[in-house]
């Protein structure tokens, strides 16, 4: 282990000591644990997907749905991309984690988000040798949060796969739309029109995998729309990534 790596674990712990990290979840000092930003009770409440899920979306099958394996986020969706992998399911502490990262600019999730990418089962095969592409912020969307979460969660997940892939912000917002989270899918689809395009320069290698990043799939609407402006930029093989599904 590099000498600034040593330094950097023994500066954290004593940090820890001194100021032992919050729980996400409840609030709780989080002392000895698998996470550092989640307490003991509320880690049990996260839920890392396994097969077998959805191929599109990566929702995780349960019940009578592993027979029919007809998901049911998917049914209305025409999607622009070939398939979709998530990492955890968005109840209880997954939940938690995004909202932390995403409303309450709590950036020190990200190395158990990392951790959490590196363990949700086939996440990091998924993931390995792809172009990462962060699903972009509105310039006033970003000035006003100080940064793109797709982005961190982009570089996360080229981090789960020791730099075996790539973050490459190729795409722009052109339109400020309003937020999606009142929204049913045909408002969603709507609202979404035109709002994307490639970044000026960018440039599209149609033998390349580009994975478009995201922090949470709903009804997919979003990823669908920058899957279709790579595509139409040359494109061949599109997939989407998401830490969340919910």
């Amino acid at each position: 282990m590099e000498a600034a790596a040593v330094w950097a674990g023994l500066a954290r712990a004593a940090r820890d000591v001194i100021f032992p990290p919050c729980c996400v979840g409840c609030g709780a000092a989080v002392e000895n644990g698998r996470w550092r930003h989640l307490c003991t009770r509320c880690a049990r409440s996260l839920h890392l997907v396994v097969p077998p899920h959805c191929t599109i979306c990566g929702h995780p099958f349960f019940g009578e749905t592993v027979t029919s394996r007809e998901c049911p986020h998917c049914r209305l969706l025409v999607p622009e991309f070939g398939a979709g992998r998530t990492a955890v399911r968005l109840k209880g502490a997954g939940r938690a984690v995004v909202h932390a990262l995403k409303y309450h600019h709590s950036l020190q999730v990200l190395g158990d988000i990392t951790d959490m990418m590196s363990m949700a089962p086939g996440y990091r095969d998924y993931v390995r040798d792809s172009v990462l592409v962060p699903v972009p912020l509105h310039a006033r969307k970003l000035r006003e949060r100080g940064y793109n979460q797709s982005h961190l969660l982009a570089e996360c997940a080229a981090q789960a796969v020791d730099g075996q892939a790539w973050v490459a912000p190729l795409l722009r917002r052109v339109v400020d739309t309003p937020s999606q989270t009142r929204f049913n899918r045909a408002n969603r689809r709507e609202n979404l029109k035109n709002a994307f395009a490639m970044t000026p320069g960018a440039v599209i290698n149609p033998r390349l995998r580009y994975l478009i990043v995201d922090d949470v799939f709903t009804t997919g609407s979003t990823l669908n729309a920058c899957a279709a402006v790579l595509r139409r930029a040359g494109a061949v093989r599109v997939d989407v990534l998401t830490f969340g599904h919910g």
